[in-house]
């Protein structure tokens, strides 16, 4: 009986030894580690990829923003602000109807088939919506300089970059907003276009909050 107790007694404290070691191996070590490792090779990833600016975190390279005029008394779409470069669309799966006291933007596709209806309408109305916003006096947009981009929203709804026809397009209505030249905003443009990952991985892109970034820079500069 004694000797029974003893092996219980030995195996409760052997399974309690290897419950700490492991907790401290798995649970503290493990994540310091990481968490380390992480930090000193890729600290601005580790840390959301932030974008700073005027001293101030404003933002992710990840997430994308939206550049509108505030709400006017009886609207419910709000109106883009033409000074700044626009993004895609960010129809994803709508905004946050459950709990209101928090403004949050949802993350996700519209989930549409190729042959909606619905999402044909609203391609078609964006399309309208971009070639009457980016023509000015002096420069007009066609229908067939729209690119994909910038009628549709992403997979997650809230893609940080557009492509270099997209930014082409903006680049008239943006210099003439912000009175300045369009040699000078499109070379904003071409300061800000990334190619392709590793040469051959995606598209090249313009990530639009580090591009309004620089435009407020050089208009501030003016």
């Amino acid at each position: 009986m004694n000797n029974s107790v003893s092996n219980t007694a030995r195996l409760l404290g052997a399974g309690l030894r290897a419950l700490l070691v492991l907790t401290l191996v798995t649970g503290v070590l493990y994540p310091l580690v990481v968490t380390g490792i992480a930090q000193g090779l890729f600290h601005d990833k580790a840390n959301g990829s932030e974008i700073t600016a005027d001293g101030r975190v404003v933002g992710s390279s990840l997430i994308g923003q939206a550049y509108n005029l505030p709400l006017k008394k009886g609207e419910e779409t709000p109106t883009p602000d033409l000074k700044w470069f626009q993004g895609r669309p960010q129809n994803g799966l709508g905004t946050n109807s459950v709990n209101t006291q928090y403004k949050l933007v949802l993350s996700g596709a519209t989930n549409r088939s190729g042959d909606n209806e619905e999402l044909i309408q609203w391609v078609k109305d964006a399309k309208a919506a971009v070639v009457k916003d980016n023509s000015t006096g002096t420069y007009k947009v066609k229908p067939s300089q729209v690119p994909a981009d910038a009628v549709t929203s992403s997979g997650s709804g809230l893609d940080p970059n557009i492509s270099p026809q997209y930014a082409d397009i903006q680049v008239h209505r943006v210099a003439e907003n912000n009175g300045l030249s369009t040699t000078e905003v499109r070379t904003l443009v071409d300061e800000h276009t990334e190619g392709r990952t590793l040469g051959f991985m995606g598209e090249p892109r313009v990530n639009v909050l580090e591009l309004n970034i620089a435009l407020k820079k050089l208009v501030a500069k003016s």
